[in-house]
């Protein structure tokens, strides 16, 4: 991927004819931030992990909280309260945390309600996943406890 890269913004010598070019060149490390961020606005997490790598122009932009919060989803703040817990502590460090970490961290699986149900954001489109176990299940309706007894096998997780 290099090579074409290369040949792609410095001609068909790839990176020794930049090397070799005049001084005044422009190259793709010249690009400003604010218009990486653009094209980053409009590619998935992962795309903009790799694009990060590429340069340092896209790895400024990469960390830039406008491009993670277009990714999080619209209840963020809500669902980052199972992950740091709902007191003043967990505020504080809700407020030092920039979005690429707490994009990161609801990127990971998240247990609540006992260890019965959990979350995560999918990685490339930033959706809401949820897991539910069967000792989470509620039939609403029939109160009696024989429908209601717990039978392992060894099919199940």
């Amino acid at each position: 991927m290099g090579a074409g890269v290369s040949s792609l913004f410095f001609g068909t010598g790839g990176a020794a004819t930049a090397a070799a070019a005049a001084p005044g060149a422009t190259g793709m490390g010249d690009l400003p931030e604010l218009c990486a961020a653009e094209v980053l606005l409009r590619l998935d997490a992962p795309e903009i992990c790799a694009l990060a790598r590429l340069n340092h122009a896209f790895r400024g932009a990469a960390g830039a909280d406008f491009v993670w919060e277009a990714k999080l989803p619209e209840n963020y703040r809500h669902l980052i309260g199972y992950v740091e817990g709902g007191g003043e502590e967990g505020r504080r460090r809700r407020r030092r945390a920039g979005k690429k970490e707490i994009y990161a961290r609801l990127s990971r699986p998240v247990t609540f309600d006992d260890g019965t149900k959990e979350f995560w954001l999918e990685k490339s489109k930033g959706r809401v996943c949820m897991a539910l176990s069967s000792k989470a299940l509620v039939i609403t309706g029939i109160d009696d406890r024989r429908y209601w007894t717990h039978m392992p096998t060894t099919e199940s997780r």
